[in-house]
């Protein structure tokens, strides 16, 4: 410890100490860890970590209604010539006279290559990939500390091709962030998916149950649904449950998964919502706080070929089908990719013309000032956490272990030669046996 560091240790006690840290930005406290070994106990503890995400919730939301800005966008990009080291993630504020400030830009590791965002919530990202060798892994990214865990889920014996839909969500009642994983077959067999869900908290992956409650009211004209056969992310978070599209035999619904009570439930679209319609896809948004699906369209009203109608429904009450309404139908060119909504409405696409957000109340258009993205999102607050920094604490702590291991061991080295016997290879020395690593990147 430095004569500073002692000199201050002496006048200022400890909980004084941890107070001034909690309410520090990420990027000081990191700095600060190498002040001294109590400095660095203290901001890798977990309770430290848990308080200090607590203190940037209640100040973000206590900012948001002085702030100058609207929200951020999130977005990855990557430079032309595409190569694996220059992708980033940039996060930008939405200033109220519609310019953009830059907030944070960071690279992204060269080794998520095959692998995309499925969720963000509390400075961290989870990530999965489409490809089927590599469907059961997922990594949780904190880039703000350059830490990420990487998460081997459970292989299912499948017959078929499967997918994997992945949802990610922090419980605040419970003070943790989690994971839900379904996974069905692609061929649309009839067999039942299969759920499971990672907590940090545990560091452990564990199945759960698929049956569901119905919110659709009355059972004789729409039955309880009962069984999960197919669900397609992403999920949107909305309510405490994360939400997908999902199918069963006759049926298209949202399917929820309440994040504390880990129950599932199952709202009923609009009826008559695809009416006339031959080929659509929905997706799921939050909609001026309120639920709402986007049901995208051929226009084969339109003498002009290439465009597509956009039908905007919004559950005006949470889990009451009847609430249903249309809000809006509006007419796109095919080549666009709609991301997300903003906190006032505006939709985040892209197209022609690169980046925007159109109102759906007057179709005007903004043309954002950024590079073209291959993933973009829309986030209330611009949030930073120290989570996962005590995952390292505990690398720390399980390679001194194996340090102190590997030296008893050779201790032995002598009586296990001298009495004839060999050095087996299967010692396990090292190995934690939850099939997780943690990775400084």
């Amino acid at each position: 410890m430095s004569q500073t560091a002692a000199t201050m240790r002496e006048r200022v006690p400890d909980d004084v100490i941890e107070d001034i840290l909690g309410h520090l930005p990420v990027k000081s406290l990191t700095r600060f860890r190498c002040f001294s070994k109590s400095w660095n106990s203290i901001i890798t503890d977990t309770t430290f970590i848990n308080k200090h995400l607590k203190l940037n919730l209640n100040q973000s939301e206590s900012s948001m209604s002085t702030n100058t800005h609207s929200g951020y966008l999130l977005y990855t990009t990557e430079d032309k010539d595409s190569s694996s080291s220059s992708k980033e993630l940039c996060t930008v504020a939405c200033n109220n006279d519609r310019t953009l400030t830059q907030v944070s830009r960071f690279e992204i590791p060269s080794f998520f290559g095959k692998y995309m965002i499925v969720g963000f919530c509390n400075g961290l990202f989870c990530l999965a990939s489409h490809e089927k060798e590599l469907c059961h892994i997922i990594y949780l990214w904190n880039p703000s500390i350059r830490m990420c865990k990487k998460l081997v889920a459970t292989r299912f014996n499948r017959k078929h091709n499967e997918g994997a839909s992945i949802g990610f969500a922090y419980d605040s009642l419970n003070n943790d962030f989690k994971i839900l994983r379904i996974v069905c077959d692609l061929m649309f067999n009839g067999s039942e998916a299969e759920a499971e869900i990672y907590t940090l908290s545990s560091d452990s992956w564990r199945k759960v149950v698929t049956s569901m409650q119905s919110l659709s009211g009355c059972e004789v004209t729409e039955p309880k649904l009962g069984t999960i056969r197919c669900v397609w992310g992403p999920f949107t978070f909305y309510n405490g449950a994360l939400h997908a599209l999902a199918f069963t035999t006759g049926y298209l619904y949202i399917l929820s998964f309440d994040i504390s009570d880990e129950s599932f439930h199952e709202i009923m679209m609009p009826r008559n919502h695809l009416d006339g319609m031959t080929n659509y896809f929905n997706k799921l948004a939050v909609y001026k706080g309120l639920l709402a699906n986007f049901v995208f369209s051929n226009d084969f009203g339109n003498e002009h070929n290439g465009r597509v109608l956009c039908h905007i429904w919004v559950m005006e009450e949470y889990g009451v089908p009847e609430s249903w309404t249309r809000k809006f139908v509006m007419e796109w060119a095919w080549t666009f990719h709609f991301f997300a909504c903003t906190n006032n409405g505006e939709l985040l696409i892209k197209n022609a013309s690169g980046l925007a957000s159109i109102d759906p109340e007057n179709q005007n258009q903004n043309i954002f000032p950024i590079e073209i993205a291959n993933w973009m999102a829309f986030s209330a607050n611009s949030m930073e956490s120290l989570v996962l920094l005590d995952r390292d604490r505990e690398s720390e702590r399980e390679e001194e272990e194996e340090k102190n291991s590997n030296v008893c061991s050779m201790d032995d080295l002598g009586s296990a030669l001298g009495s004839g016997g060999g050095l087996g290879s299967s010692s396990g020395l090292g190995s934690s046996g939850d099939g997780h690593s943690r990775v400084t990147v």
